[in-house]
């Protein structure tokens, strides 16, 4: 596929190093910058243009005219709609998605495209994205990540096995007879960093970093086999009024207790003009008196999302220190995110992580619906079609355990129409269903990816 990235920012960079990855890509990467593009060609297999994302000239000279795939992810919102546009009146690009953060835009559908406005054929917000990351993590306290699959009734998450759990210390088989009314199936365990395959004889020891699926009424449960369940959140604290930050006191403000801390004054205003209950506070959230004066200590979850992520490490590790229960901290490169999600800070937030799996859904070949990349990209977990028959089909009609999966590849779970079915090694896969996938290692993504593709016959 030919892939053309327009912005080399964190996360057209991060866009960039995901799918050149993958032999079937040609990756194009335009900007402005030639510094930046040279490092990148430094590091990556991808060719480069340098210039204005939005021009004709530019876009021929990246090869729009045979391109698959526009990426537009400048940190302007309308040259990536402009670029979008040109795409398609000049070049027919056939498929184009655009970066759009500002919620003015995002609020108007009619906008977007090729016979109403731009033309855009999917546009994506990694503001928004991070966002609603953030209050799943809220809504599951002691879970490291929750991402949802089937628009949101089956949920996959993460969570690392402590000393009082009523199943560690025991084998995995033990599950249904704690929780016999509860359909939940372990996808993937990692131990000391390593992935191992989880069956029914695995034993959970504390530390396990496990990751199951679960309807999102149940998860809470699950979660009480693996850890002492933490306490509903109550109060929150936000540094930072910046697009994350006000979206998430928007979201929270009548379920929580939610404050806002920024630095800058006229933003601190703003913020106060479109909240209605959230409290805004001017200041510096990585002054230890304003964190003692405004009772952090006492707060539930500190999330530190400004636009430094220096200042988000300090101010997360400050308020950790005075006593607030769970901090977070929006950290932009993955060596930070590694090196300080520990004791220091409990969730290392990535935004590029969380936005690639938008982006891959619309490159992955295949009836491919949802992309989650988990663990800092290493692993991903997949939600795809199944089309076909058991003669065009190499997964319609066969028991799970008959599927070829590559290693490391497992199927957690099948929703078929609107129900859930936890995946066991006799269940059959039928036509249309959505069936959901671990995979330890994304190397194998393209091997994944052709099992869902149908033989000729078919078409």
């Amino acid at each position: 596929m030919k892939i053309i990235i327009l912005g080399a920012g964190q996360v057209g960079r991060t866009a960039a190093y995901h799918l050149s990855r993958e032999e079937a890509n040609e990756v194009t990467v335009v900007d402005s910058d030639e510094t930046v593009l040279q490092q990148l060609q430094d590091r990556l297999d991808v060719r480069t243009v340098s210039g204005n994302a939005a021009s004709p000239a530019v876009l021929a000279a990246a090869g729009c005219s045979d391109a698959d795939l526009l990426v537009a992810l400048t940190s302007s919102d309308e040259v990536n709609m402009v670029a979008c546009q040109v795409a398609w009146t000049l070049f027919k690009t056939p498929r184009k998605i655009a970066r759009i953060r500002a919620a003015s835009y995002a609020s108007h559908p009619q906008l977007f495209g090729e016979l109403t406005g731009f033309a855009v054929d999917t546009w994506i917000s990694p503001e928004q994205l991070v966002t609603e990351y953030v209050e799943r993590l809220i809504e599951h306290p002691g879970a490291l990540q929750v991402v949802d699959f089937a628009d949101g009734r089956v949920r996959l998450v993460g969570v690392k096995a402590v000393q009082g759990g009523l199943l560690v210390g025991q084998p995995l088989s033990n599950l249904p007879k704690h929780i016999p009314d509860v359909e939940t199936r372990v996808a993937a365990m990692y131990r000391s960093g390593r992935s191992i395959r989880p069956d029914g004889e695995t034993v959970i020891e504390p530390g396990d970093e496990i990751f199951f699926l679960a309807a999102r009424e149940d998860i809470r449960t699950v979660m009480s086999e693996l850890r002492k369940l933490e306490a509903r959140v109550r109060r929150i604290v936000i540094a930072g009024a910046g697009h994350i930050g006000v979206r998430l006191a928007q979201a929270l403000e009548g379920k929580l207790q939610v404050k806002l801390i920024e630095r800058d004054k006229q933003r601190a205003r703003r913020a106060a003009e479109v909240l209605r209950e959230a409290i805004v506070l001017n200041g510096d959230a990585a002054d230890e008196e304003l964190l003692i004066e405004e009772n952090v200590d006492g707060a539930d979850v500190f999330v530190s999302v400004t636009n430094a992520e220096e200042a988000n490490i300090l101010s997360a590790m400050l308020a950790k220190r005075i006593g607030c229960r769970k901090v977070m901290a929006l950290i932009n490169r993955p060596a930070y995110a590694e090196l300080m999600e520990s004791d220091r800070v409990d969730i290392a937030i990535s935004p590029q992580t969380i936005t690639i799996g938008s982006l891959l859904a619309h490159v992955r070949r295949g009836d491919v619906v949802k992309v989650h990349s988990l663990r800092r990209g290493a692993a991903e977990a997949i939600e795809a079609i199944a089309h076909g028959d058991s003669e065009t089909s190499q997964v319609v009609g066969r028991q799970v355990d008959a599927v070829r999966l590559p290693e490391g590849t497992t199927i957690g779970a099948i929703v078929r129409g609107d129900d859930v079915i936890m995946a066991h090694h006799d269940t059959v896969i039928e036509e249309g269903d959505h069936v959901i996938m671990f995979l330890t290692d994304r190397r194998h993504v393209e091997a994944v990816e052709k099992l869902f593709q149908v033989g000729v016959s078919f078409l």
